[in-house]
């Protein structure tokens, strides 16, 4: 027995000393990739007086060049920059790719155990120093100290850059509850609002230019200068994934917020108070076939039976281009017989140079979605319809398309080598690149590219957070009130199910045990199924509409015991033909606080949401349906624009 404990002490002696070397030899490597990264940058940028105004001398020449002039017309700046750029300072900046951050705001150089994203993005400083990338998303929400910290490291890093050209920070929205790193991120010191379907169920383009400005104040304050939103898709398929981040299936009213959204974040032009918007995704990212999102191999095709792709640029021309957008996304599916070639979006010439550039004369960038070229671990290369070009051949015919920018990729090289080769001209190139200076020069990150911490307390402040409430009151959609059950008076006997106790406890009389209840009341979310082929996949919410039967059968036990109230979280539009039939109440929720429904319930106002959509009446019917035409499911059990209010 000694003799085994013996041998499994050294083997045990033995890993630890590998694992030890391991370490030692992952932290001297990242240390030194670092120090290398780092001597390639220079000083900061010296200040210029010049006729009593200060100036940044971003080249460190000791002139004031023009593009460093702010008093200078941006279109000489951006030709100045321009010819002083390489071809290598071109080509990182046509990439923007997510990037990490430590907790305490100072610079990510090497994979950290408690941040298991740090492993799979590049250190700050090769791809700021080494790739001459200047785009970035980022995806954390530590505090907003250390985000703001962050962001001031990373831009005296850009800085300190032979031409000092700035970085331009960008996101997914934050303003929500849903955690999804392909789309949106939760960030607890942000005020809280309803989803964009509760948007579109309240039908306020006052109030959604309001969300705008507000969110746009927030930005600022840690340095977000590009919002990856708004989605100007249509929840025409019910089966899609996405349809939480839309504006319903009315393309007129997607139209109206989505250009009321953009001119809460940009203004009436782009300025430096200004958060650029990037609008996704054209031509209208919704028809999907069965459902089936784009972002992994099986959705990659849009489909279009009922011949209304033109319904779905709507938004676009109404929205986004009203408002003048800065930035546009295509998404990755392919328009199934749309084209001349059944490539997706970003591949697609006719869509991208032929509609959207010459059609529309849209002349702002153009950024594909992420990860059209590459594989990641999260997923495969969307690179559909032509999967079997290498890399480098994608690369070029995305630029060949019309598009500006690589979302999601980290390869200027590629960029580079096409160049080189004489495959692509570096005229083409600066066609983008003054597209994308434009945006830099009208944001006013050459000027001052920094964060002011004492702005600080505008994040989450009193008001803010009262008008968020607002929103979300006004988002619920009551659909059915039996007898006028609602609203319940106060201290009555409540067993409740999936809404938090110590919120559910200042309304009501909680009980253990729904034999107890005088009602029940039970919030559920919108059913979905489970997948977890790519890694992505466990934070899409599609598939499936309707309970399984097992799990109907339990909610349907407990709705028939009582009578009870069911909340549902409409992420997308569920299949509940017979939990509607039992319930005596039916309210329909857009991510909003427990304390804000209970309000509801208990009469602290009375609802007036609208549905953003229709809710089908069975599964057979969402199939019978077609992909990009609205309304069109049969008998829905609500239709759209349905609710009722408290008599």
């Amino acid at each position: 027995m000694k003799k085994l404990f013996k041998i499994l002490l050294c083997i045990f002696g033995g890993l630890l000393i590998v694992l030890l070397l391991t370490w030692l030899f992952f932290q001297i490597k990242w240390k030194r990739t670092t120090t290398e990264n780092m001597q390639l940058l220079g000083d900061a940028a010296p200040v210029l007086l010049a006729d009593g105004y200060q100036f940044r001398d971003l080249n460190k020449n000791g002139e004031l060049d023009t593009y460093e002039d702010s008093r200078v017309a941006i279109d000489l700046r951006i030709e100045d920059l321009l010819d002083q750029m390489t071809l290598e300072e071109k080509a990182g900046m046509m990439f923007i790719t997510m990037i990490g951050m430590n907790q305490d705001g100072t610079l990510s150089e090497k994979p950290r155990l408690n941040d298991p994203f740090s492993f799979f993005v590049g250190s700050n400083s090769s791809m700021v120093a080494k790739k001459k990338m200047n785009h970035f998303n980022i995806i954390h929400s530590s505090s907003p100290e250390a985000m703001a910290e962050w962001h001031n490291n990373i831009q005296k890093m850009a800085e300190r850059t032979r031409l000092g050209i700035p970085v331009t920070i960008a996101t997914d929205p934050r303003h929500g509850s849903t955690e999804n790193p392909g789309a949106s991120i939760p960030t607890p010191f942000f005020s809280k609002w309803c989803s964009p379907l509760g948007f579109a169920s309240i039908r306020d383009t006052l109030l959604m230019r309001e969300f705008g400005d507000i969110a746009r104040q927030e930005y600022l304050a840690i340095g977000i200068r590009l919002a990856l939103s708004p989605m100007a898709d249509l929840a025409t398929e019910p089966r899609w994934g996405r349809i939480n981040g839309t504006f319903g299936e009315d393309a007129e009213l997607s139209a109206q917020l989505t250009k009321a959204y953009i001119l809460g974040f940009q203004g009436d032009s782009l300025n430096a108070s200004s958060v650029a918007c990037m609008c996704k995704h054209f031509s209208g990212g919704g028809p999907q076939k069965d459902g089936e999102d784009a972002h992994f191999p099986y959705g990659a095709e849009q489909v279009y039976p009922g011949n209304n792709f033109d319904y779905h640029l709507i938004p676009f021309e109404k929205g986004a281009f009203a408002a003048k957008t800065a930035q546009i996304m295509p998404y990755y599916g392919v328009p199934v017989g749309q084209t001349n070639e059944d490539v997706g979006f970003g591949y697609n010439k006719q869509i991208i140079t032929g509609l959207l550039r010459d059609k529309y004369n849209f002349d702002g960038v153009v950024c594909t979605d992420w990860g059209l070229v590459s594989d990641s671990p999260a997923k495969p290369a969307a690179a559909y319809g032509v999967e079997n070009l290498s890399p480098v051949d994608r690369v070029a015919k995305v630029l060949d398309a019309g598009c500006d920018m690589f979302g999601g990729e980290a390869i200027p090289d590629l960029v580079i080598e096409l160049v080189q080769q004489g495959r692509i001209s570096e005229e083409r190139i600066n066609i983008s690149i003054r597209r994308i200076l434009r945006d830099k020069f009208l944001l006013g990150l050459f000027d001052n590219p920094y964060i002011n911490m004492k702005n600080l307390h505008v994040i989450g402040n009193k008001d803010f957070m009262a008008k968020g409430q607002e929103a979300q009151r006004r988002s619920l959609v009551l659909l059915k009130n039996e007898e006028n059950i609602l609203p319940l008076v106060k201290g009555s006997k409540v067993y409740i199910q999936g809404l938090n106790y110590e919120v559910a406890k200042k309304f009501a009389d909680i009980v253990s045990s729904p034999k107890d209840a005088d009602y029940i009341i039970l919030k559920l979310s919108t059913p979905y199924e489970h997948r977890s082929e790519y890694l992505l996949e466990r934070f899409f919410h599609q598939g499936r509409l309707d309970f399984p039967e097992k799990e109907k059968a339990k909610l349907l036990e407990l709705i028939e015991s009582k009578p009870a109230i069911t909340v549902i979280t409409m992420e997308r539009p569920p299949v509940i033909p017979d939990i509607n039939a039992e319930s005596r109440a039916l309210i329909a929720d857009f991510h909003c606080q427990d304390e804000i429904i209970m309000e509801l319930i208990f009469g602290k106002f009375h609802p007036a949401g609208k549905l953003p959509f229709e809710l089908p009446s069975s599964v057979q019917a969402v199939k019978n349906q077609k992909e990009d035409v609205p309304f069109d499911s049969e008998n829905p059990i609500y239709p759209f624009g349905f609710g009722i209010t408290y008599e």
